[in-house]
């Protein structure tokens, strides 16, 4: 099964424990039903500030909708392991495969409250997409490639070995530069 269609299932199990609609899990999440409706059936893949509301809205960390195995004491990730992969394609709306992949690097940490991961950016494919915000705050380091950054009404260019620190409730997008792809280490702050 895809980890769009895991995502899906637990979004709608943990939306039916709460005893929560369809209709009231999108307004708390700042979403359409239709939306969610497609998210919960497998049908949609999200990009990340969406699935971070949806974690909001449910009062869940985004571990517990990414289907971590819980973990106690401290998460060693190697370099040999194969972390899990999930596959957003981000805004671009005109994209037909992921121009996103997540490598996890906390998956399973009990209660924690920053999100790490190891992400491949791929050129865009179509256009400028709109810009995505959500509550909390964003570390990015560049690895390989160069990324631009989307910050407002600012445009940053990012190179191997260069950072960027922002709040994201600023409307941002995360892009590789040109037509190669970039790898970041990104690590996302939501408060529950």
């Amino acid at each position: 099964m895809a980890a769009t269609n895991k995502i899906g299932a637990k979004i709608c199990q943990l939306r039916e424990a709460k005893k929560m609609s369809v209709e009231e899990l999108a307004e708390k999440s700042q979403s359409h039903v239709d939306q969610i409706r497609q998210i919960e059936a497998g049908d949609l893949v999200l990009s990340l500030a969406p699935l971070l509301e949806i974690s909001q809205a449910l009062g869940v960390p985004l571990d517990m909708l990414l289907g971590d195995e819980p973990v106690e004491g401290p998460v060693v990730f190697k370099s040999d392991q194969a972390p899990n992969i999930i596959r957003f394609l981000g805004q671009d709306t005109k994209a037909t495969s992921s121009n996103l992949d997540f490598y996890s690097m906390g998956a399973g940490k009990i209660d924690r409250h920053m999100e790490p991961f190891i992400i491949d950016v791929k050129p865009r494919t179509g256009g400028t997409p709109p810009l995505s915000a959500h509550e909390g705050e964003e570390f990015i380091f560049v690895l390989t490639g160069s990324i631009e950054i989307s910050y407002g009404k600012t445009t940053y260019q990012l190179e191997p070995g260069e950072s960027i620190y922002y709040d994201s409730n600023t409307p941002h997008d995360v892009y590789a530069k040109g037509d190669r792809k970039a790898r970041i280490l990104a690590v996302i702050y939501a408060p529950s």
